[in-house]
Formats: structure tokens, C-alpha cells, sequence
């Protein structure tokens, strides 16, 4: 894992690495719209889509608590995320659920949020991201089950032609959310 500082001292090669991307381009360097171009590319990468590798998922999900409702299903619904193709290197966005059938530990509803940021914002697959985030669930919290269900829109299916503009749907069911149809319907709802 990368930390924040790590991935700062990357920015200067980020940036020459941009501005010889658009020179190779033939793109004129010195015009008003350029000018600024590295800088800018390589500051939103740093903080858009490789900051979740600086992002730990023991801290994020922090010590879990030993409380009441332990016996309870935990959804939280509509969180935004982004993250870039590793293989086009576009962007997709979308939105995901994530779930988990507690044992004795809790985890904050913000921080499920957190969860999903953290394994988005790298250079992944959707579908990675999506068991990476029900793994972390699993193995933190000790659940008894978990599930993570994204809904993603990727740019590099909209651009070619404009034909595939869908909805790409991950889900990652683990424990007793993978084998009790009633807690995944929940989940799916």
C-alpha cells in the first residue's frame, strides 16, 4: 500500500509523464488551454482516482464496536463512488449498496462509505472493488455475512460508439448473505 506522502512525491513525473502524453499527441503545449494541463491531470489523479491507495480498510472500518442490534441486517443504499479502467484508463461512476449480517462488532454507517471510496478511487475494476469491499466486511468485522452491489456507468463502454451507454451491476455476496435468499432480497430491494 501506498501512503498520501508516497503518492505526492509521485506528482513532478505524473506531471512530465502528461506533458509528453500530449506532445507525443502533437498538441501544441504552450496554447492557453494547455498550459496547465499536467498539473491539473496530475493533481485530480492524486486525489480522484488513486487516493484510495493510501486508504487503509482496518482504519477506515476503525475498532469495530460490541453493541446492541448485533442480530440485525445493516444496509446502507445510494453511495456515490468513481474510479478509472485500469484497462482504458476512463472513468466510471456509480452507485453502491453495501451490506452485513453482524456478529458481535459494528462498524458507523459513514464508514461503509468510506469503505467503498477507499477500493474505488485506485486503478481497479468495478468488479474488484465490489469483493474487495464484502472481503473487508467479512474479515474486519467478523460478520456473518456481507455483500457489496454496485451499479456502475464506464466511459469506456458509452464512447465508441454510444451504443453500450449501460448499466454494468457487480454484487458480491459472502456468508449468509450469499446462502439465505430472504437477507439477499433485502440487499438486491
Amino acid at each position: 500500500m501506498q501512503d498520501a506522502t508516497d503518492l505526492e512525491r509521485r506528482r513532478p513525473a505524473m506531471e512530465r509523464a502528461v506533458r509528453a502524453l500530449l506532445d507525443a499527441c502533437g498538441l501544441d503545449l504552450d496554447h492557453k488551454d494547455l498550459v496547465r494541463t499536467p498539473e491539473r491531470v496530475a493533481a485530480s489523479w492524486l486525489s480522484e482516482f488513486l487516493a484510495g491507495f493510501a486508504m487503509d480498510p482496518a482504519v477506515i472500518l476503525g475498532d469495530p464496536v460490541i453493541g446492541e442490534g448485533e442480530n440485525e441486517l445493516v444496509v446502507v443504499r445510494a453511495i456515490p463512488y468513481h474510479g478509472l479502467c485500469p484497462h482504458h484508463l476512463l472513468p466510471y461512476t456509480g452507485e453502491a449498496t453495501v451490506a452485513y449480517l453482524p456478529g458481535r462488532r459494528l462498524a458507523g454507517f459513514g464508514r461503509l462509505g468510506e469503505l467503498v471510496t477507499c477500493f474505488t478511487r485506485r486503478l481497479t475494476l468495478q468488479e474488484r472493488a465490489c469483493n474487495d469491499v464484502a472481503d473487508a466486511l467479512m474479515e474486519r468485522l467478523e460478520a456473518r455475512g456481507a455483500a457489496c452491489l454496485m451499479r456502475g456507468r464506464h466511459t469506456c463502454l458509452s464512447i465508441p460508439d454510444n451504443k453500450h451507454a449501460t448499466e454494468v451491476v457487480t454484487c458480491s455476496l459472502r456468508g449468509e448473505l450469499k446462502t439465505r435468499p430472504d437477507l439477499r432480497a433485502v440487499v438486491m430491494g
